[in-house]
């Protein structure tokens, strides 16, 4: 099973309407639905999908849709380590603060690869984005 680190952006659109990015996020979930890839998150994501899905859907929903992905991605710890790292990135980097944290949470996990919408991934130095319509099927 190929383990793939996520950035928030390929959940927030495989939940989201109608887009030019649904269908390819959608795609990366559906191969961790058949087991074909297994699927690792920030804590700092989970925070985030729930954020933003209590914006657009009722409370109930927003939680069920939050522990669908717990269930099918491995999360990451938020720690020192990571918030140094973070920091770190911020200090060193082009990204900003939400970016910063997801990718020390990937790299400290020991992930080069980021699967990811934000094309401020470029600036990280040892992670390399990876489009959600490049997964290979």
């Amino acid at each position: 099973m190929t383990p793939l680190f996520l950035d928030t952006s390929v959940v927030l659109d495989a939940l989201g309407a109608v887009g030019p990015l649904r269908d390819a996020s959608r795609h990366v979930m559906d191969h961790a639905q058949s087991g074909r890839v297994r699927l690792h998150l920030a804590a700092e994501s989970v925070q985030e999908v729930l954020f933003h899905r209590m914006r657009r859907v009722d409370r109930p929903l927003a939680l069920e849709q939050t522990e669908v992905i717990r269930a099918l991605c491995v999360v990451h710890r938020l720690d020192d380590v990571v918030i140094d790292r973070a920091m770190d990135l911020v200090a060193s980097t082009r990204a900003r603060g939400r970016e910063a944290f997801i990718a020390a949470t990937a790299l400290e996990a020991g992930f080069d690869t980021v699967v990811t919408t934000d094309e401020r991934f470029v600036a990280v130095p040892g992670l390399r984005p990876l489009h959600p319509r490049d997964v290979a099927t």
